[in-house]
């Protein structure tokens, strides 16, 4: 019983207050060897796969359906991997890979860890905006951002892969698809989203310790994007199983 409710069995909406996300290049040999053998690297050039670090600060999160009044406002940290999976009909699916999953809240992580795959863990958050700065940090989980919120004209990151900024957005999670992977089945779970435009941020410092943990060689980080106040919602997860 308690395997099935971990499968996403109902459709969750929540408002997005704002997203953060900071997207890092990092050679395809080194994030081979953190994905099952189902998914495929989503790569650039053939050269680069990318790690994605998602701050979110969400409102209302709720079974779909039900009254904003049951919904509940949580901070979510995630680390995800761009990835491809090919499904039973043969489409080539763009979607993230998940390798951490982070919230501020002890319900959530309860909750989370009930009804999904994340492994949610608690930690603390502190999120300070001045004139021209805003910055993310974290003791517990031993993190830290900060961006420029006054620059308009915003540069790509220093050595990033890209070559402009419509490059970069192919990179700019969430993507449509999330995978769980878990002995001979993977869990497919769909997004839904309206009027998504990232917007480029200038990241002038960071400082991730799980990052830093992963080891892997000659990581830079490739592009951030930000997009504030957007409906957003998950299906019903959908399980597929792997071939043998």
């Amino acid at each position: 019983m308690l395997s099935f409710l971990k499968n996403h069995p109902f459709a969750v909406e929540a408002f997005f207050e704002s997203s953060i996300v900071l997207t890092f290049a990092v050679p395809k040999e080194e994030l081979q060897k953190l994905i099952p053998e189902c998914l495929e690297l989503d790569t650039y050039n053939d050269k680069f796969g990318f790690i994605a670090i998602a701050m979110v600060q969400t409102k209302n999160l709720r079974p779909k359906g039900f009254p904003i009044f049951m919904g509940n406002n949580f901070f979510l940290i995630g680390y995800r991997i761009f990835v491809r999976y090919t499904n039973k009909k043969g489409k080539r699916l763009r979607g993230l890979f998940i390798i951490k999953s982070e919230t501020d809240k002890r319900k959530m992580q309860v909750l989370g860890n009930l009804f999904t795959h994340y492994n949610y863990t608690t930690t603390d958050i502190t999120n300070t905006c001045q004139k021209n700065t805003q910055a993310i940090s974290s003791t517990k989980s031993n993190f830290k951002v900060t961006l420029d919120t006054a620059e308009e004209e915003v540069a790509l990151p220093k050595n990033s892969p890209f070559k402009d900024w419509k490059e970069a957005r192919r990179f700019a999670g969430p993507l449509p698809f999330t995978y769980t992977v878990s002995n001979n089945d993977i869990l497919i779970i769909e997004g839904v989203r309206q009027n998504w435009t990232p917007n480029p941020i200038a990241v002038l410092d960071y400082d991730f310790s799980f990052l830093n943990s992963l080891k892997l060689k000659n990581t830079v980080l490739a592009n951030a994007f930000v997009i504030k106040n957007i409906p957003y919602h998950w299906k019903k997860g959908r399980k597929e199983a792997l071939k043998p």
